[in-house]
């Protein structure tokens, strides 16, 4: 086994929402391992590490089997514990021991920007994926939240909700949350095409009305 071997998170991007625990753990590792997009993120974070972009998952495995003798960090977007790498980690070094430092997922911070809590809402990505949100909108006390892709995009969505006779939904799109040039929109789910636009990186909240 290595030294240690620890799965961070990020947070929603901006490094001022990023743990002390996490930031301290980046900055005595020897190894970062990461997508391009999240070491970017923590680049001023960074000395004499060894960086490695993580592109085929299967070679990534057989970099760190080469390299269990070094003191390695994987970073993960938003949490820990959401749709992230330490899965496929724990089954890929099933004899590893993980310290595992969480973050903020975008969807809580996006819940904090617009001054509501989150407990009664269903959790559900379509990031390549596929999932029948619409049941489980119908199903769900408050809401649901979605992590989105480029086909599974908040118009799409909200075809899909129109489609199925569902207008007593509210669109909440968060984009580049927690950057400077974050933006919120807010739209009633009929009222969509009048919001037709790409949407960059974002998470999307539908909120019963």
């Amino acid at each position: 086994m290595s030294k240690e071997i620890s799965v961070v998170g990020l947070g929603p991007g901006n490094l001022d929402y990023m743990t002390k625990a996490g930031i301290d753990k980046i900055k005595n590792s020897e190894i970062v391992i990461g997508g391009e997009r999240q070491l970017e993120e923590i680049d001023s974070l960074l000395n004499n590490q060894y960086i490695y972009i993580m592109k085929k998952l299967d070679e990534m495995k057989e970099f760190v089997l080469r390299n269990l003798d070094k003191n390695i960090v994987f970073i993960v977007s938003g949490d820990t514990g959401y749709y992230s790498l330490l899965t496929y980690l724990k089954k890929s070094f099933p004899e590893q021991k993980f310290n595992v430092i969480p973050g903020i997922s975008s969807f809580q911070y996006l819940f904090s920007r617009i001054e509501m809590t989150w407990e009664h809402y269903q959790l559900c990505s379509v990031h390549g994926r596929e999932n029948d949100y619409v049941e489980i909108f119908k199903n769900s006390k408050s809401g649901v939240v979605l992590l989105t892709d480029e086909k599974n995009n908040p118009i799409e969505i909200s075809k899909t909700l129109v489609k199925n006779n569902i207008l007593n939904a509210e669109i909440i799109i968060g984009e580049r949350l927690s950057y400077k040039n974050e933006v919120i929109t807010r739209f009633l789910v009929c009222d969509y095409k009048k919001y037709n636009k790409k949407y960059e990186m974002n998470v999307t909240i539908i909120r019963k009305v």
